[in-house]
């Protein structure tokens, strides 16, 4: 076997490879979905999973955002049967909030969601895709839950490839002989994402002599085990400081900062803030902490009314406050 012939038979079965070691961890018998694109990473990931014999069901989402997007989701949910899956698609409108790239996600996601009934979904991320989303938590500041990364399984939502790399994914297309489409959106630099895979990686591996995107998700795998460990000492101590949805000071400020701040985290996210970063997470904190008489910590809210952490006395309690309304400037009528 010629050396370009073999690396792609190595391809093939480090995608197979890895979607039976990841079944075994983490799914029982029955169906189960793949997010489908038609781009390398969830097309190869679509035919390892056949290969690897799971029952597959093919989910394309048509985002509707270039020209004849429909006919390339029709293609690959095409490709999918051909491989032996089932296949459908799902046209979704993106018009949420956060940017193009963030609304996208949600609208796929939402979608995804809605089309698997009660099957698990796996999406096609890789290893080269969980480098990226270290370094885009690097560069926010978020706090080690977002260098962990990405994480292989979280239900109902699987990973399997994140040990995979990109090119191998493209390698196996290549060997079964698959068509693989490729979104101009990857190479847009309108996208951070973008930037960070075309130049800083890039850029990184020259400097640092290779091994870069390896070891960024290594990195991830080892702050996962750390973030989970202290998550479930969090939850224990997110029971004993909250009572009847208020916290005491006393009993919370007694615990070290890591513990602290993601009982504050758990506490907020409880009450119906999704996602706190980590300057309203520290503003929250400062009342516990280093109080001084500080004003409510704004935390979320609707049009009408923000949704503000207080404190009174020894305890942070979470209310409501009316928004302001500013007054439109009416002209005055000049004296006669």
């Amino acid at each position: 076997m010629d050396r370009p012939r073999a690396l792609t038979a190595a391809s093939e079965r480090a995608v197979i490879g890895a979607v039976r070691a990841f079944s075994a961890a983490h799914l029982t018998p029955g169906p189960v979905c793949v997010a489908l694109s038609g781009g390398a990473d969830s097309l190869a990931l679509t035919a390892g999973a056949v290969r690897a014999g799971l029952d597959v069901h093919a989910i394309v989402v048509d985002h509707g955002l270039q020209d004849a997007s429909a006919d390339v989701a029709a293609s690959a949910a095409s490709v999918a049967r051909a491989l032996g899956a089932t296949a459908e698609v799902r046209r979704v409108i993106v018009d949420g909030a956060g940017g193009l790239e963030a609304a996208a996600r949600d609208a796929r996601y939402r979608a995804l969601d809605d089309a698997r009934g009660d099957r698990p979904v796996l999406v096609g991320h890789t290893l080269d895709d969980q480098a990226e989303t270290v370094l885009l938590g690097l560069g926010r500041g978020s706090g080690g839950r977002s260098l962990a990364g990405m994480r292989p399984w979280s239900s109902p939502w699987g990973r399997p490839l994140l040990d995979v790399r990109r090119d191998q994914t493209r390698a196996a297309c290549a060997g079964w002989g698959l068509p693989v489409w490729d979104d101009p959106h990857n190479d847009d630099p309108r996208f951070t994402r973008v930037r960070l895979r075309n130049e800083v990686l890039p850029l990184m591996e020259d400097v640092l002599s290779g091994g870069v995107a390896e070891a960024l998700a290594r990195t991830a795998t080892l702050l996962t085990a750390d973030a989970d460990a202290l998550d479930a000492l969090a939850r224990g101590h997110l029971a004993e400081v909250v009572d009847t949805g208020i916290v005491n000071t006393g009993d919370l400020a007694a615990l070290p900062a890591a513990l602290r701040t993601r009982v504050i985290r758990m506490w907020l996210r409880e009450n119906g803030i999704d996602a706190p970063h980590g300057r309203i997470v520290a503003a929250v904190d400062a009342l516990v902490v280093d109080w001084r008489g500080q004003g409510p910590i704004a935390v979320g809210g609707d049009a009408d009314t923000r949704l503000v952490v207080v404190r009174r006395a020894d305890a942070l309690r979470l209310e409501r406050a009316r928004r302001r309304r500013t007054r439109p400037d009416v002209p005055r009528a000049r004296p006669s």
